[in-house]
């Protein structure tokens, strides 16, 4: 038997494994044969290395180094396990700790990297003794946003029966142009407990406040103000308070930190996707939360409407709220019926007592009762069903919505009794990635009264509506107020940055009117991203009225057609940083007239079309 030799082998010494097996089959050699010599291999030098470094030959397991052994007699000998403590070192969090680092420098101007005043670290409670705060993971965080409009518009203005800005001029419409200048900063602050990284917070106080300034020139007179011996253009500032809650986290549902909050004070609140019932800040209370690993999401809130500025839209405290009420409820699940589709069911409930009560503009025009009909004052109770989707199917991105509207009417300003509310509402939004662009379709169906005689409301109207919809506010009809000149006074066809028909003195201050003639769109658009800070956006819609009847009786007309016309537009935005933090955005829309609405708004024949330029910077810290 052959046996290997075990004296130590030199690193640089040629290694030969024997094969046991081979020493019984092998025969030995004949006599006078020379036996074959190995080449010798370095075991730790690779052929391949040098060649492609980081790389070795498949298969290839260079020999390791002999094992070094120590004895070093009289040495200390390392502690037990058990002689370290078992409890947390102190070392700075995890905020100060890159600070200490000395790779962050941080600036309070600094909105991009960590910053105590965005919130990033925790607030040092030594250097804010004055603040009513107990423990630690307080978390303060400032916001500013600087918003700039510059818009240039034509749009269908009825000249005054007491004064012209041209006397000689005996058409039933001026001249069509307009410009409005706005100007709104918004400074909000918001004390924060707890690590809101993975968890909801255990407190927040948040306060946000507007001001707002603007300056509007038309070109006739009692467009801006109800009396005549006052200009046509008008300078006008306010400050509104958008945001004052308290949120209060009640506890946690589960280890994944599903949870119960409640809000009370004003907040902001959307009660679908696409803002097209209610979307506003508005005073309440809101109990929300979340089960099932956030797949489930809930809300149960009632709101009581504060009193809007007339030229601002902002939210008026110093005045007495509305006696109009909202209570909401919705649940939300993720993943129904689709996978990547989120389905909630809602339920709202607007109750309006303002039948004793009328409110005068701050421009000096009536607006609630709206003077239409027989100029009554009115309540109504309005329950609101629906149910709304937005995720995707597939590759297919979809939003939809489908309400029904049901209640009573204490009177019908054309038979002056009680009425019934039947009405429903339905819009979706299908769009397609391909690479850097989307396609869009669009399509919306708002119900129309059918008889105003009949004692019974079937055109929809929303509450609020703030819809984000077939181009938003750079579409023309969404952005523009087009007033209904001739069988109401200080009544508007559509509302500013909403899509319905709904005949009201103001969407901010008028009460919903569900005897209107409807809405009906098919739009089609398309959004370019250039490049990750150029977006290029195109829209096209058609719009008609649903049933012209009531249209027809206030216009003492025969025949009113359905067609409003074309809406066209285009917006380019720009965003140099690739954030939200500073953005460009410039619109123009245009509306080609249908026979419908030449038919409500005849003018002069160089008046073929209407438009409207936007400019807009939004900077936001």
């Amino acid at each position: 038997m052959m046996f290997a030799d075990l004296s130590p082998i030199p690193i640089t010494a040629a290694v030969s494994t024997p094969n046991p097996l081979a020493s019984i089959d092998a025969k030995p050699p004949e006599s006078g044969t020379a036996l074959p010599t190995e080449p010798e291999v370095d075991p730790l030098a690779d052929p391949d290395n040098g060649i492609i470094e980081g790389r070795k030959r498949p298969g290839y397991q260079p020999r390791l180094p002999e094992k070094v052994t120590q004895d070093n007699i009289g040495a200390v000998r390392p502690p037990p396990p058990e002689a370290f403590p078992t409890d947390e070192f102190p070392i700075p969090d995890r905020w100060r700790l890159i600070q200490s680092l000395g790779l962050v420098k941080e600036r309070w101007f600094d909105p991009y990297h960590q910053n105590t005043y965005k919130g990033d670290r925790p607030i040092s409670r030594a250097k804010v003794p004055w603040l009513p705060i107990k423990g630690d993971d307080w978390f303060f965080v400032a916001s500013a946003v600087s918003d700039t409009v510059v818009e240039v518009r034509t749009f269908p203005i009825p000249v005054g029966v007491q004064t012209t800005e041209r006397p000689g001029n005996l058409d039933v419409f001026g001249k069509d142009g307009s410009e409005v200048y706005s100007q709104t900063f918004i400074l909000g602050a918001a004390l924060i407990k707890g690590l809101t990284a993975f968890k909801p917070p255990e407190i927040e106080y948040r306060v946000a406040l507007a001001f707002n300034a603007n300056y509007v020139n038309v070109p006739e007179k009692r467009v801006l103000f109800v009396q005549p011996s006052k200009p046509s253009h008008r300078l006008d500032h306010f400050l509104g308070v958008q945001e004052l809650f308290v949120d209060y986290h009640v506890r946690n549902t589960s280890d994944r930190y599903d949870f119960e909050s409640i809000r009370v004070g004003i907040q902001p609140f959307q009660s679908d996707f696409r803002g097209f019932l209610f979307n506003d800040q508005q005073l309440g209370i809101r109990y929300f939360g979340n089960r099932d690993n956030n797949r489930f999401q809930y809300n149960l809130a009632a709101f009581w409407r504060l009193e809007k500025d007339t030229n601002s839209g902002l939210n008026s405290v110093v005045q007495r709220p509305r006696n109009d009420w909202v209570f909401v409820g919705n649940l939300y699940r993720q993943d129904m019926p689709f996978p990547g589709l989120t389905s909630q069911i809602t339920a709202v409930y607007n109750m309006n007592r303002e039948k004793n009560r009328v409110e005068i503009d701050d421009n000096g025009f009536p607006v609630r009762p709206a003077l239409l009909g027989n100029l009554r004052g009115r309540n109504y109770d309005v329950v609101y069903l629906g149910y709304n989707a937005d995720g995707r199917i597939g590759r297919v991105n979809l939003t939809a919505s489908i309400y029904g509207a049901f209640g009573t009417d204490s009177q019908n300003f054309f038979t002056g009794k009680k009425s019934e509310i039947r009405a429903g509402f339905a819009a979706a939004e299908a769009s397609y990635d391909l690479n850097w662009m989307r396609f869009r379709l669009s399509g919306l169906y708002a119900s129309g009264d059918k008889d105003p005689f009949d004692n019974k409301e079937t055109g929809f109207d929303a509450i609020f509506e703030n819809p984000v919809f077939a181009g938003a506010d750079t579409s023309y009809w969404i952005r523009q107020t087009i007033p209904f000149a001739g069988g109401g006074r200080v009544i508007s066809v559509n509302g500013r940055n909403g899509v319905l028909n709904s005949l009201r003195s103001s969407k901010e201050q008028g009460q919903s009117n569900f005897n209107n003639p409807g809405t009906m769109l098919l739009g089609a658009g398309a959004d370019f991203d250039l490049t990750p800070t150029v977006r290029l956006s195109a829209n096209a819609n058609h719009l008609w009225f649903n049933n012209t009847s009531n249209l027809k009786v206030l216009r003492a007309e025969g025949s009113i057609p359905k067609e409003i016309g074309f809406d066209l537009s285009a917006a380019a935005i720009w965003r140099p940083k690739a954030t939200q933090n500073i953005v460009f955005r410039l619109s123009a829309a245009t509306l080609l007239p249908g026979k419908g609405f030449k038919d409500l708004f005849t003018n002069r024949p160089r008046n073929s079309q209407y438009c409207s330029l936007l400019a807009n910077v939004i900077l936001t810290y």
